[in-house]
Parts: structure tokens; sequence; C-alpha cells
């Protein structure tokens, strides 16, 4: 670690987990209910469980992305973070309102708006914390160096915080508030959070391959401009069927047939890096989770995205399990998989060590992309029958849902694979094995004697 307020980012990286071991197992209970409806009906209803999986999944994949940030830009820009005190304050006001909100939910309050039912006090301790973040990553990358990754990675940054003051806006016209909802839904994770991705991405090939740089930031400024060209046009496939005019069906259906783009560069770029570098680095779990989440970011936001993003599709299957199994599997690769890659392979410095528990690590990928993958081809046939059923024969909803329980059956043997997964990645996180320790490594010791960071 070269820079002492990089430990920031430890702070961040533990709170996500435990964020993310309450959502896997959040999501498990859900999948429960899928088999059996009643469970907890009556104390935990599912709209509660489901707001609690979903909100937990953002928060703590903003803590990550946060974290990552605080780790990287010091090394990026060659100075310290510009307040530690600020970094720490706005840790505190997202606990504080993840908390609320959770006891707020369990108390059946809550916004109504899905992803953003956050109450209004909340909505506002989120939209502090995120100014206090961009004064304080702004002001550390202006006083210092400028690169291709803290560009990209504050612009992502800003553009993710100025799309949440749409949060608020909450018309009376349900069009309107669909079309605003949309801004802050998809242009962040088909927008603003790739060019988070591609920039920590980046730092992760720049790191883990030895590759120079200004390779790694030719690919990383072409990434961002097909992100950018189909993401923001490409919030028209979710405007077909909301009341806006009939040309965002063609508007849509174009750009969001580009938005395969940027994902399959990202894929493309990650193992160029890695056959372009050839470097024999220490930590493998982190190459693997970095390759990892740019292949099935590939598959899940790209190929999956596309297969019902045409408006003629769309028509048949919007709101059934396909887009339940699009929505997971490119979670999970784009954002979900990049975290734990960046988790994986900053917090060994962070805490000191060599890169640690390695094989567990690799296993706990395999178990979650194993199981993530399964869930996705389970629910991508659950949802194709569905379509068929209930959108052209024309049967009722429920009665569709009685022909659909052996795929919730199958759905939620994957989720147990993946909450294993998750438990094994936090547990070799967490309590490393006492044999791999790196020896002589004072706190602050010298900078050869931490593997896994490169000089």
């Amino acid at each position: 670690m070269k820079y002492s307020s990089q430990k920031i980012a430890l702070a961040y990286f533990l709170v996500a987990m435990a964020l993310f071991a309450v959502q896997v197992l959040g999501g498990l209970l859900a999948g429960w209910i899928y088999v059996s409806p009643n469970t907890l009906s009556e104390v935990l209803p599912f709209n509660i469980i489901r707001m609690i999986h979903t909100n937990a999944l953002i928060v703590w994949l903003l803590l990550g992305f946060f974290g990552a940030a605080y780790y990287l830009v010091p090394e990026e820009s060659e100075r310290e973070i510009w307040s530690v005190k600020l970094a720490y304050l706005q840790l505190a006001i997202l606990v504080v309102g993840t908390l609320g909100a959770v006891v707020s939910y369990l108390a059946g309050i809550h916004g109504g708006r899905e992803f953003l039912e956050q109450p209004l006090w909340v909505k506002f301790g989120i939209l502090v914390a995120a100014v206090i973040f961009l004064i304080n990553i702004s002001l550390t990358v202006l006083a210092g160096r400028k690169t291709a990754i803290t560009n990209v990675l504050l612009t992502g940054l800003w553009l993710l915080s100025l799309l949440w003051i749409f949060a608020f806006i909450n018309p009376d016209n349900l069009s309107l508030d669909k079309m605003y909802w949309w801004f802050v839904v998809h242009l962040w994770v088909e927008g603003t959070w790739e060019l988070v991705m591609a920039s920590i991405l980046a730092f992760l090939m720049l790191k883990l391959t030895g590759v120079d740089r200004e390779v790694i930031e030719k690919w990383l400024y072409v990434i961002v401009a097909t992100a950018l060209f189909s993401g923001i046009l490409g919030t028209g496939h979710h405007f077909y069927w909301i009341g806006l005019p009939g040309y965002w069906q063609w508007v849509g259906s174009i750009f969001s047939t580009f938005e395969v783009i940027p994902f399959f560069l990202m894929m493309s770029f990650a193992f160029v890096m890695v056959w372009k570098g050839r470097r024999n680095h220490p930590n493998k779990a982190a190459l693997l989770w970095s390759l990892g989440s740019s292949t099935v970011a590939f598959f899940g936001a790209g190929v999956w995205g596309f297969l019902h993003t045409l408006h003629g599709v769309n028509y048949y299957s919007h709101g059934t399990q396909i887009t339940a199994a699009h929505g997971h599997l490119s979670f999970y690769g784009a954002y979900v998989a990049l975290n734990l890659a960046v988790f994986t392979y900053a917090m060994p410095i962070l805490r000191g060590r060599s890169p640690y528990n390695q094989v567990l690590n690799m296993v706990s990928f395999w178990l979650m992309t194993g199981g993530m993958a399964f869930m996705t081809f389970v629910l991508t046939f659950a949802g194709t029958i569905q379509t068929h059923l209930q959108r052209v024969m024309g049967l009722y909803y429920m009665d569709v849902q009685d022909q659909l329980g052996i795929f919730y059956i199958m759905r939620f043997g994957a989720g147990a694979a993946v909450v294993l997964g998750a438990l094994l990645f936090i547990y070799a996180q967490l309590f490393p094995r006492r044999e791999i320790i790196a020896r002589g490594v004072a706190e602050n010791g010298p900078r050869d004697a931490m593997p896994g960071e490169q000089a």
C-alpha cells in the first residue's frame, strides 16, 4: 500500500461484503417463496423481502464502487485523499441510511417505486453522501496526476450522482413517472455504471498484467465512447409500452442492439491485456474474477439483453422470467463480479498480507458463476414457456405459474449454490490462512514486501 488514505477502502469493502451476504440470503428466501408461496406471508411479505434483496444489491455495489475509488485514486493521482474524515462521514451516512431504509421496509413504510422505495430522508442522505464523495474525489484528482482511468471514473461517478436527482421526481402522470424512473434505473446500469466498470477493470488490468498504460487507455476510451453512444438512446427500449411516442420503438430497438458492443469490447480488452502482458501475477484469484466479470457481463448484459430488446419480441416477453434471467446474469457479471475482483486484489494489500486463500476464493467464483449461469438458463426456459402460455395462448397468470413450479425448484437450487459461493468468498477474504501471511511485513512495511501490488 503506497498511501495511508487507501485504508479508507477497507472499511467500505467490509460493509459492502456484509450487505452482500444480506442480499444473497434475501434472494434465496425470495426464491423459496416462489416454491412455497405462503412462507412468512404474514410476518415478512414477499414484496418486503424483494425490496431488501434489490436495495441491498444496489447499496453494496455502490459501496464497492466508492471503496474502489478510494483505493485506486491515490495511486493514479499520486497523492493522498483530500479528506479522510469526509470519507468516513460519507460511509456513516450511507450505513445509517441503509439501516433506516430496512427498518422502514419492515414497518411497511416505503415509496412504492420499484428500486427507489427508499423513504425521502434516506434519498436525501444518499444525495448528501454522493456530494461528499464527489467533492473529496474531485479535489484529490484535480490536485494530482490526471489519467484516463481517473477521468473516466470521475465522469461515471458524477453522472451517477446527478442522475440520482430524478429519484426525487415523482409526477402524477404515470408515463412521466416511468420515464424519469428509467432515467435513474437504465442510465445507471446501462450508462454511467458501465463507465465505472470500464475504469475499474482498466486499473485491474494495469496492475495484474503489466501492459503499458498507453495501450490500456486507448481501449478504455473506445469502450467508453461505445457505452455512451449506445446506452443513452438505448434507454428507449424501456419506453415501448409506457405511453411515449411510437418512434421510441425504433430508436430503442436500433440503439439497444448496439449495447452489446461495449460489453464485447470489455471482454476482448480483458483477455487481450492478459495475453499481451504474459505476467505471472501472484494474485490468480483477482485475475480470474476480472476475466470472469467481463465474460459474464458480455453474455448477461449483452447477449441476454439482446434476446428480448427488439420491440417485436419485447411485446411478448416483457415482464416475464426472461427479464429476470437477463437481470440476474447481467448484474452478477458486470458489477457483482467486478466488485469481488477489486476486493480480491486490494484487500490483501490493505491488510499487509500476501494474496491468501486463493483456492477457496476461486472455488467461490466457480460456485457463484455456475449457480448464476444455471439460474439464468432455468429462468430463460421458464420465461419462454410463460411467454407462450400467457402472452400467446392467453392463459391466466396464476394458471401459468402453476406450470412453472419445477423451474422455480431448480432456480432455488441454483440460488443455494450462489449463496454458498458468496459465503465462501467472504470467509476467504476475512480469514486468511496463517501460513501464507507475508513474513516481516510491518503495517507500513517496505513496498517490495507487498506481494500482489505492482510498483
